[in-house]
């Protein structure tokens, strides 16, 4: 196992970020960077320790390599704020990469300068590249936030502008283009701007047949029609996903309403909703789910199609 260190403004933030990827094994979130041994979150926040916030994240370089934790970081950021990211101002909310050898050093000040190259940004990359120095884990509250309290770290993320920021500064305009002309308009609506179908007038509300549905978008496996059940809402309903890791859950405020919105994972495309309605003997949740986020492939050509060990869901 590596590790690496990266200052990204609240550490709240970074977590997540990391977490979904195969080979990262352990992201924690801590101080480092300054004078003092031991801080606390009080002390740090008070300015004078001169620690930054940040997470150090544990990682199997054989699966994932340091240049691709890179490119995660860039993308949870304001690469151009060295004053603090988003609402939280101050030494430190700075960001910052922490290096622990050469060729981590090499890896970073190459990843900088081909941003700065890039010219996604009209103001230069303004991220430090600093040797490691002592890491400090936080409090045990501070660890995994997101998980803990996922209400409160949503709305922290939508109210401090990072969510809307990321969103829009790292939008990939060749995969929208992509999109744009292979999917119909509907599905685009949906999966790309969190859009919704109508009720009793999409594809696979009443489909009975046994078979796999995949995302439309990238076609990773999410629901089986053995999961699938009849809610009279006017869409496909499903009391659980394949694999949880293939999902993501984000707060949904829209429309005057507060909800949890689902996505997948992978691809982050916009699937629906999940309530908690559903039948009790199935555990009690309702993924309630956009046909247009989906393909329905037919147990039968299940082989044909690619997906040939899914079957085993449907002996």
């Amino acid at each position: 196992m590596a590790k690496a260190i990266f200052a990204g403004g609240c550490f709240w933030c970074m977590v997540k970020p990391f977490h979904k990827y195969d080979g990262v094994d352990q992201v924690i979130s801590g101080y480092t960077g300054g004078h003092t041994e031991n801080p606390t979150y009080k002390e740090v926040c008070s300015e004078t320790t001169g620690h930054l916030e940040a997470v150090e994240v544990t990682y199997d370089p054989s699966v994932i390599t340091y240049e691709e934790l890179l490119e995660v970081f860039w993308r949870q950021i304001d690469p151009t704020d060295g004053g603090g990211q988003f609402n939280d101002r101050g030494q430190s909310y700075e960001p910052a990469i922490f290096y622990v050898d050469e060729a981590q050093k090499q890896a970073a000040e190459q990843s900088k300068a081909a941003l700065d190259a890039s010219g996604r940004f009209s103001k230069p990359v303004a991220v430090d590249i600093r040797p490691a120095a002592p890491f400090w884990p936080a409090e045990e509250y501070h660890q995994d936030y997101y998980k803990k309290n996922p209400f409160r770290y949503q709305m922290y993320s939508v109210g401090s502008g990072r969510a809307k920021f990321v969103k829009e500064a790292w939008k990939d305009h060749g995969k929208e283009q992509e999109l744009k002309q292979r999917l119909t308009p509907i599905q685009y609506k949906v999966t790309q701007e969190s859009g919704t179908e109508p009720a009793f007038r999409n594809e696979y509300w009443d489909e009975e047949r046994p078979g796999l549905y995949v995302d439309i978008v990238d076609g990773t496996p999410l629901f089986t029609s053995k999961d699938k059940f009849n809610s009279s809402c006017g869409w496909p309903s499903f009391a659980k996903p394949i694999a949880e890791d293939k999902m993501e859950v984000n707060l949904d405020t829209t429309h005057g309403m507060t909800r949890t919105e689902v996505r997948s994972a992978d691809a982050d495309s916009h699937l629906g909703h999940i309530f908690d309605d559903g039948p009790k003997e199935l555990g009690g949740l309702r993924y309630c789910i956009n046909s247009a986020a989906l393909r329905f492939i037919p147990v039968e050509e299940l082989d044909s199609a690619g997906y040939g060990e899914y079957k085993k869901h449907f002996e």
